[in-house]
């Protein structure tokens, strides 16, 4: 990205920022044809969590492959032209270093993503067995009150 439009971006955001513009993903005016809607209309289930988490273990694997490939033929080409004696090698390398940082950082992003996803699941698989358990023990406990009123 380019320095000046990094520096476009910080300036709409601060104009965003002092209240000029807003835009809300939960809300639309009941002007514009919406409802006001205090909780938000975003719904996820299991499915798209699923796909979602899918999709990033799959960016996980096909990049962790190719980006393993740039990095072994940028280092042999940083080797054949430095030991050729062109500077272009060890600028080469540096490049290469630095690509294999901004790699790491990315899988490490879609692993977390991925990981988090799995976790999620089964965090909620484990709320709904105790949210089941706790339904149905009250369900339990008004038959009981219904049993002692004589219904």
């Amino acid at each position: 990205m380019a320095w000046d439009e990094w520096e476009q971006l910080k300036g709409d955001a601060l104009q965003r920022a002092q209240g000029q513009t807003h835009m809300r993903l939960n809300h639309i005016s009941p002007d514009s044809g919406g409802t006001a809607n205090r909780q938000g209309d975003l719904r996820v289930n299991q499915t798209d969590l699923a796909g979602v988490g899918d999709a990033a273990y799959d960016l996980y694997q096909a990049f962790q492959h190719d980006s393993d490939l740039a990095r072994i033929n940028s280092l042999k080409a940083a080797g054949g032209l430095a030991s050729e004696g062109f500077e272009i090698g060890s600028a080469l390398d540096t490049v290469a270093q630095h690509w294999v940082d901004q790699a790491r950082t990315l899988l490490d992003a879609t692993a977390h993503i991925s990981n988090h996803l799995d976790y999620t699941k089964g965090a909620h698989a484990g709320d709904e067995v105790y949210i089941s358990g706790t339904l149905s023990g009250i369900a339990t406990l008004e038959k009981g009150f219904d049993e002692r009123k004589g219904s």
